[in-house]
């Protein structure tokens, strides 16, 4: 059966006027193409649908049968499509993005804030979460879009840079190295180190820093405490507990806790940041907006 909306349509519109005329006034069709699209639609259903008093089309009992079933057809096609063009107006749908703490915290809110001025209509959701909990998000299909750090096995993941990010010493107010312009990593090595916990990326990177220093004869570090979120770090630093290197993305959160941040340096430690997305399949309309709206931020 090859019956298509267009026929359903002419259908509905003849049994409500009962005249092909009428008909093809409302939907702005001629006669001709009204009578075709009738008869093809009683050849594919078998028999016919209308019969002739007078001057007149009437239903036959098989059409009177079909027409409201044939009406809510055209109402749930008319509302698909409608609900469809909404979410591509964006007056519609859903932005769901996972986000490093750091980012999310200093990054999106006001790039948040813009989207939604744009499109007040579009759900946000953000998981704040670690930056593998991230790619798992996007990889799992919960998130469309991730910002994140790039990780070290992209996986059926992209990756689009928005920038360089550079490793920062946190110091607790007052500590020696405060006035040093640049802290090296074996001044770390000499101190009571506070690290993210082991299996994480950012532990990963900090590790290769200390071993590099390591082979050249510089001390390890001394671990004193491990933690899972940057944002416990530094109020473990701030307690007094020892010092801390981060990603400089947590720069500003750290100095809301009055710590004190240090470029590192021998070496220097810089990672790219950028937007996560899964390889195959295409953005929704949102996330593709919000992805473009990111995009020229940082350009």
């Amino acid at each position: 059966m090859n019956t298509t909306i267009k026929q359903l349509r002419a259908f509905v519109t003849v049994a409500r006027t009962r005249s092909l005329a009428e008909a093809s006034a409302q939907l702005h069709v001629s006669q001709p193409a009204i009578s075709i699209a009738i008869r093809s639609l009683e050849e594919s259903l078998g028999g016919a649908l209308f019969s002739r008093d007078g001057r007149q089309l009437v239903l036959t009992p098989e059409g009177s049968a079909f027409v409201e079933r044939a009406q809510q057809l055209l109402h749930n096609w008319d509302n698909t499509l409608d609900a469809v063009q909404q979410r591509f107006r964006l007056q519609q749908g859903q932005l769901s993005i996972a986000a490093i703490p750091a980012f999310a915290l200093n990054q999106l809110p006001g790039l948040l804030k813009q989207f939604h001025q744009q499109h007040p209509d579009i759900n946000i959701v953000l998981e704040d979460i670690v930056m593998e909990g991230v790619v798992k998000a996007v990889q799992e299909g919960r998130a469309e879009l991730g910002f994140s750090f790039c990780p070290d096995d992209l996986g059926n993941l992209r990756f689009t840079p928005i920038g360089d990010d550079r490793f920062v010493a946190v110091l607790p107010e007052g500590h020696k190295l405060q006035c040093n312009k640049v802290v090296r990593w074996q001044d770390l090595a000499q101190e009571q180190f506070v690290a993210m916990n082991r299996g994480s990326a950012v532990r990963r990177w900090t590790d290769a820093a200390f071993a590099q220093n390591a082979t050249s004869g510089e001390a390890s570090p001394r671990l004193l405490c491990e933690a899972s979120q940057l944002s416990t770090i530094g109020r473990l630093v701030q307690s007094g507990l020892g010092v801390s290197a981060v990603p400089n993305l947590c720069a500003e959160q750290m100095r809301d806790y009055g710590l004190v941040c240090k470029p590192l340096a021998e070496p220097v430690v810089t990672h790219a940041v950028g937007i996560l997305a899964r390889e195959a399949g295409a953005l929704s309309a949102p996330a593709q907006t919000f992805l473009t709206l990111v995009l020229d931020a940082h350009a």
